[in-house]
């Protein structure tokens, strides 16, 4: 299949192309994406610009409409664009399902949303005068999606920026082109004005800076890497655009002697290895206790080990391929790395399957200390290391000794510490005996220092970066 991009409401060809190469098998491939070029980056723009305003002045019925046909048809689709999903990415296809039927309810609820509005009508300090607090969309939008959630997150940016008014110039990830796609392609068929959606692909490098750089584009919203972020946020500065950056995390969960036991392996195997690892809330480093320490690694370990790693498609695999043959790269680098700092390694090789894909085994490191390298910078794999601290207030230290604040957890039946901790932790979100990945739709979502700027995603604290606020004064 060739995957287009679509600019103005038309599907439009290009000279170059990528392919779309499954990871659980790297001789299919699913089709050819469009590599678009800084020409076409431009009519987009165009468009979007031109449709703005006549998107702008739409109704709430109409806003609801779109969205809620798009929710819809999503739902309906859901184990056909999982399937696409856990082919092009590597989710299992439970997980992949699950992502697209998140992706429906995210335009279910924000076609709620457009009818639900919300505003102020107060009086002046000075007598007689009236004054109206109203949301105005921001106008043309940026957005620029990574691969690890190929259609929850575009669906977490582009309803919302739908749903407040605006018009978006989409940039996905290169490696996820189909699920852009298909999106995108059931948002041609849902009643929007021509503009109002927009599609490029093609490589980041290239195309990135010109949306960022554009005047027409007033706001831009980024999920990636931290030095990709901090290069857009010091141009959305210069420029004085909005900017929304979801980054890395290095997340930890804390496991006390009080702890469950069932419960915090439960949490920490699905944190640290669902998804294969991939995904910027993972519990990555796992700070645990001296009087649980033993009996919680031996216990984890052991259920790591049985975990089934195979072809995304299979039914019962429970750990799909890592997305790429460069990230297969990193993440066993890490784990040579880990080794070489002392760490003790389970695991962490890489496998062989009938079909020739990115797979490793999971990867458990033990004997590590926080400063090592492992527990500094976000591996982004199947890979998670264990700390051993002496007890609450040493792990609640070491949980918050982190250049990220996305996600941060704690299994124990302590009131006093869930407590302590909810309030303490320096994240952004915060799990008490639940895996430090995965969220609900209707929430907001985002993290603390490196992990994230500007305004929340998801819920209605969305309406913060997709909307401006007006003030206005009447005297009758």
């Amino acid at each position: 299949m060739d995957y287009k991009n679509f600019i103005g409401g038309a599907w439009v060809e290009t000279s170059a192309t990528t392919p779309n190469v499954n990871p659980s098998d790297i001789s299919d491939i699913l089709g050819h994406a469009a590599r678009g070029d800084l020409t076409q980056l431009d009519q987009a723009i165009d468009a979007a610009d031109q449709a703005a305003a006549i998107w702008a002045a739409s109704t709430p019925q109409q806003r609801f409409d779109v969205l809620d046909f798009v929710g819809t048809e999503i739902l309906a689709r859901k184990e056909e664009l999982g399937r696409l999903l856990s082919r092009e990415e590597g989710k299992t296809l439970p997980e992949g399902i699950g992502e697209a039927a998140r992706a429906g309810q995210i335009f279910k609820f924000f076609a709620g949303e457009a009818l639900r509005q919300t505003g102020d009508k107060l009086a002046s300090v000075r007598p007689g005068i009236e004054v109206d607090v109203t949301r105005s969309p921001v106008g043309v939008v940026g957005l620029i999606t990574p691969w690890n959630f190929p259609i929850a997150i575009p669906a977490w940016k582009i309803a919302p920026a739908i749903c407040y008014g605006n018009a978006v110039v989409l940039k996905p990830a290169e490696l996820v082109p189909g699920c852009a796609h298909a999106l995108v392609e059931i948002l041609s068929r849902s009643g929007l004005p021509e503009g109002v959606v927009n599609l490029v692909m093609g490589r980041g490098s290239e195309l990135g800076p010109r949306l960022i750089e554009n005047d027409k584009v007033r706001a831009i919203s980024f999920t990636g890497s931290v030095p990709t972020g901090r290069g857009i946020a010091a141009a959305c500065g210069a420029g004085l655009k909005k900017v929304q950056l979801e980054m890395g995390g290095k997340n930890p969960m804390v496991v006390l002697d009080d702890a469950d036991l069932d419960i915090a392996v439960d949490a920490c195997l699905n944190g640290a290895f669902f998804s294969t690892g991939q995904r910027c809330t993972a519990s990555s480093r796992l700070v645990v206790t001296e009087a649980i320490h033993d009996r919680f690694v031996a216990a984890l370990a052991e259920r790591m080990s049985a975990l089934k790693v195979g072809n995304a498609l299979e039914a019962g695999i429970q750990m799909g391929p890592v997305v790429d043959a460069r990230q297969l790269e990193q993440n066993l680098s890490y784990v040579d790395i880990a080794s070489g700092e002392g760490g003790r390694v389970q695991g962490g090789e890489r496998l062989n399957r009938e079909t020739e894909g990115f797979y490793m085994a999971p990867a458990l490191v033990t004997e590590t200390s926080n400063a090592m390298r492992i527990n500094r910078e976000e591996v982004f794999g199947p890979v998670a290391s264990v700390i051993r601290v002496k007890d609450y207030d040493e792990a609640l230290n070491i949980a918050n000794d982190t250049e990220f604040g996305l996600s941060s957890g704690i299994c124990t039946t302590s009131l006093k510490h869930a407590s302590h901790f909810k309030a303490n932790a320096q994240a952004g979100m915060v799990m008490v005996n639940l895996p430090t990945a995965g969220v609900d739709y209707h929430v907001p979502f985002g993290g603390t220092k490196g992990s994230s700027f500007g305004s929340r995603e998801q819920g209605r604290y969305a309406a913060e970066f997709y909307t401006s606020v007006k003030t206005a004064y009447t005297l009758p």
